[in-house]
């Protein structure tokens, strides 16, 4: 059983239930839905999404930046959970759950409070704590093993760290696969050959997404910025977005601008666009295993190193820090957008080394070793 603990809503956004949801997924296809899943979420609304992708979820209805006052109720959920699953000739104590937690909230003693009950991961973007758990999984481009092994010393915990573990969808692996197939791998991607990959053509239309919440319009002011009558541009915004009905009226008034919600094939959408502007975090790591030539800024502590690396990588253009420097990071943008819509070899060039980040099986890669590293703990556990 595997029981994940990830919140999606209007003040976290809804990264950190997505990029679970996608380890979920090869989870349920890599057991033959054999592999009793079940999120758990601090609201409706995070349990809410989860179900929208085809996963039993549980609201504790609790705060989700107080995690530790919900500690209390996990032991009574996990034996409900074990007693009403699908193995119900299963004993607990034969089957320890795996407990993987996505949350900047968790502290030490809400970890060793999971512990007694299975194998526990911690998903996470930083490399700067010790945490008290089984497994880390860190798959961000920044991220270093080294520094992880001498952080975590001899510890004996399964350290999963680098862009060969990004989640990305199904949705984005398949499309990836198709480009292969075509011709556009990247360069030097997994042993492949290098590719010549997309940015040759005029650069016309224009994908802009900035997050699920948005709550200060940041797809607004950039469209706002960068705004051309000879471009198309296509603007996602996010199921939590407040500004939805004002952004719904400007698509309105002009015709080169266009709404998307609620996208089902993202890969499809951006695969149509030869430009992205986009907030760090998992989208950039989408675009990029896709080719698509991208600009990218930070919005929050966490997003920093990668924005910083998309830029010394030359994976993409770097604007800096928005949370930092709004205004100046606006104006790079600006600026940045002009040089990567005139310049098609800047676009190819990004292209290709955007191909070279992460190939597009991360997630299986990333489920394979948790159901590896779960079976290990109870071998160590029950012998």
């Amino acid at each position: 059983m595997f029981l994940i603990r990830a919140d999606g809503n209007a003040f976290t956004g809804a990264g950190h239930l997505m990029r679970c949801l996608s380890v979920a997924q090869e989870l349920r296809k890599l057991s033959g839905n054999g592999e009793e899943i079940h999120f758990i979420c601090a609201d409706p609304e995070s349990a809410a999404l989860a179900e929208e992708h085809g996963f039993p979820a549980h609201s504790l209805g609790t705060d989700y930046q107080d995690m530790e006052a919900e500690l209390s109720r996990w032991p009574k959920l996990v034996e409900e959970l074990h007693r009403h699953g699908r193995r119900k000739e299963a004993c607990p104590r034969e089957e320890p759950a795996a407990l993987l937690v996505d949350s900047y909230y968790v502290t030490d003693l809400y970890l060793q409070g999971l512990g007694g009950m299975g194998y526990v991961i911690l998903m996470e973007d930083f490399g700067t704590h010790r945490y008290p758990v089984d497994c880390v999984v860190n798959y961000n481009a920044p991220a270093s093993l080294e520094e992880y092994q001498r952080l975590y010393g001899d510890r004996s915990v399964d350290l999963l760290i680098g862009s060969s573990y990004v989640p990305l969808r199904q949705q984005f692996a398949k499309a990836r696969g198709a480009l292969a197939q075509e011709g556009r791998g990247g360069e030097a991607v997994c042993g492949a050959p290098a590719r010549e990959g997309r940015g040759g053509e005029a650069a016309r239309n224009v994908l802009v997404t900035t997050g699920g919440g948005d709550s200060e319009n940041l797809a607004g002011k950039i469209l706002e910025r960068i705004y051309r009558r000879d471009m198309d541009f296509h603007l996602v915004m996010g199921r939590f977005s407040p500004h939805f009905e004002k952004m719904k009226k400007l698509e309105q008034e002009k015709a080169n601008v266009h709404i998307h919600y609620n996208v089902e094939n993202m890969a499809r959408l951006m695969l149509g666009c030869d430009i992205a502007v986009t907030a760090g975090g998992s989208t950039v790591y989408e675009l990029a295993a896709l080719g698509v030539p991208l600009l990218c800024f930070s919005y929050a502590e966490n997003q920093e190193a990668l924005a910083d690396c998309v830029g010394a990588r030359g994976i993409g253009l770097s604007a800096g820090a928005w949370h930092r420097d709004p205004g100046g990071t606006l104006e790079r943008i600006g600026g940045q957008f002009q040089k990567l819509a005139a310049d098609s070899r800047i676009r190819q060039a990004c292209s290709r080394r955007g191909m070279a980040l992460t190939d597009g099986g991360g997630a299986e890669r990333l489920a394979r070793a948790l159901l590896a590293g779960r079976e290990k703990h109870r071998e160590q556990i029950y012998g």
